[in-house]
Order: C-alpha cells, then structure tokens, then sequence
C-alpha cells in the first residue's frame, strides 16, 4: 500500500470519473478506459464539472483543481491503464455479471498478479464475478456510494475466495485516502446499504400503492424526520437509545402489518412498462424536468459537502 502510486479504472460513466476525481485529488496517478471513446473524452469536462463546488465551498482552490484534472490520463486500450505492482484497478462498469466477468478475465491477463482487482458493483456477487479467474484472491468488491467523490462510506465485500491480505489492505487503503470503508464479511445480494434501503423503498413504494399517503409525503417524511438524523445516528444506535425493550414491543405490533412481499409491488412494475422510469423519462414518482433534475442535483451536492464539513 505504501508503494502505491497508480488507480487504474475501467469504465468512465457515472461512477468511473466521478473515482477518478476523487483518487486524483488525493495526489494518485489515475488512467481510465472505457470501451465508449465518445464517454471517454467527456471525463475531464465531467471532472471540472464537479468541481466549481468544490472550489465555490474553498474545499479546492484552482490550482489544486487543475492539478487534479491533469492527473487524469485517458487511455484507448485497457493494457494501458495498470502496469507493475504499484497499482489498484476498479472496474466501473454497467451491472451486468457477464460483462464484468469477461472484464476481470482480461484484467486478470494483462496485470501484474499482485494487483489488487475490484469491483465496484452495487449488488452483483464477487464471487460469481471472480470463481472463473486464475488468482481470484486477490479480487474484491469495493461499492462506492454515488456520488463517490462526495460520500464516504465504501463497502467492501469479501468473495468465497478474497485473501484476508488483499481485503484487510483494501480497507486500509480506502481509509487512508479519507473514505469510510465497512466491511461486508458475506458475499449475500446487496451488501449492507442496499438491502436496507431496499426494504425502506418496499415500504416507501406499499404505502403509495396502497394510498395511505402521497410520494410527496412519504419523502417529505423522510427527509423532516428520522432522515435529519441519519448522518449521525445509525438504526442500531437509534434502538438502542430508544431501548431495546421499546423496540421488540413495536415490532410485535408493526411487523404483521408492514409490507412483507418477496417480489416488487404491482404500481412500480406498471410504471416502469408505462416508460415511468423517473428521471431519465421526464415522470416517475415525481415529474422531472431537466431544471428540476439539475437542481437537485447541485442542492444535493451542496448538503452533503456542508453536512461532511460541518458533522465530519
């Protein structure tokens, strides 16, 4: 870890340029690929993008903010973004096992064998990702939180066949360049976050359908109670400061009537053939326009940069 000088990412989308910023802030060399050269050349743009707000809050000044995008090599062929041992490569690409698996094989073929592979997956199994590769020890899932370059927690998730060498210098590592990495010791669907947040939504999504309140409530809900406090208090802290003895009485009562499917909910399957998909169709829960959708965007970008400032 300490001879670490480069990040090697694949895939420059969403996730992957907002890695590469965050890495490139942090003073590392990072070389990005992507199958799509047309997304590709948009990294920098992207990157100074994010940017202006960080520079408008004086977490950045300019010259660091250049610095940061100068750091960023763009490459046309994958063997180019990782070369030695002095290397991490993250693999950012769609959510689709067959396409990370047909990744990581050529990964694993053009990286030095003590190179640490991970995947940035938001629910995909490492394990299927990796149970075909020749050093499948040295793979592990690492799921940043969008956005990455703004939220801290990392999830790292250890596969059947994760070395404790490679997964306790992971989490060293993320700590190191100041995220707040959780270890996932089981490799189950979702991880941590997301089968939490899941099961909110599930709940979120019955209670629409079932019109005991509007989307707007429910969010409203949200995000003027139990949300506010979130950033400081997890659930379990939250029960046990309201008492153990408290909760179990609660959950008597509640859970027979909370929703309970094992499969998702009529509304969203309808919505979703309807071509209400949310933001990227204009209507989902909410309607959205591109203003709106860029609002929110830069609303939510600020809060969470002031709450880390100010809590953190």
């Amino acid at each position: 870890m300490k001879d670490l000088k480069t990040i090697g990412i694949v895939g420059a989308g969403l996730m992957g340029h907002a890695l590469a910023q965050m890495f490139s802030l942090k003073g590392y060399a990072v070389n990005m690929f992507d199958h799509d050269q047309e997304i590709l050349a948009q990294v920098r743009e992207r990157v100074a993008s994010n940017l202006k707000v960080f520079i408008e809050l004086g977490l950045v000044d300019e010259h660091e903010a250049e610095t940061c995008i100068d750091n960023i090599t763009l490459c046309r062929d994958m063997e180019d973004i990782c070369s030695g041992k002095d290397c991490i490569i993250i693999e950012a690409v769609s959510e689709n096992l067959d396409t990370k698996k047909s990744i990581f094989a050529k990964l694993e073929k053009i990286a030095s064998p003590e190179t640490i592979l991970t995947s940035n997956t938001s629910a995909i199994s490492i394990t299927e990702i990796s149970r075909e590769l020749k050093f499948r020890e040295r793979v592990v899932g690492t799921h940043f939180w969008n956005p990455p370059h703004i939220v801290p927690c990392v999830e790292v998730i250890r596969s059947e066949f994760t070395s404790e060498e490679t997964f306790q210098t992971v989490l060293a590592f993320l700590k190191k360049v100041g995220k707040e990495p959780v270890g996932v010791l089981r490799d189950v669907p979702g991880f941590l976050g997301n089968r939490m947040q899941h099961a909110l939504w599930r709940e979120a999504i019955s209670l629409v359908e079932k019109g005991i309140a509007t989307a707007e409530d429910v969010d409203r809900v949200v995000k003027f109670s139990f949300g506010l406090r979130l950033a400081f208090i997890g659930p379990l802290e939250t029960a046990d400061l309201a008492g153990l003895d408290l909760t179990l009485d609660i959950e008597k009562d509640l859970f027979p009537e909370i929703e309970n499917s094992t499969k998702p909910s009529k509304m969203l399957t309808e919505m979703v053939e309807r071509k209400q998909t949310g933001v990227r169709t204009g209507k989902g829960f909410h309607e959205w326009s591109q203003e709106k959708i860029n609002a929110k965007i830069s609303q939510r970008d600020r809060i969470l940069l002031k709450i880390l400032k100010e809590v953190f």
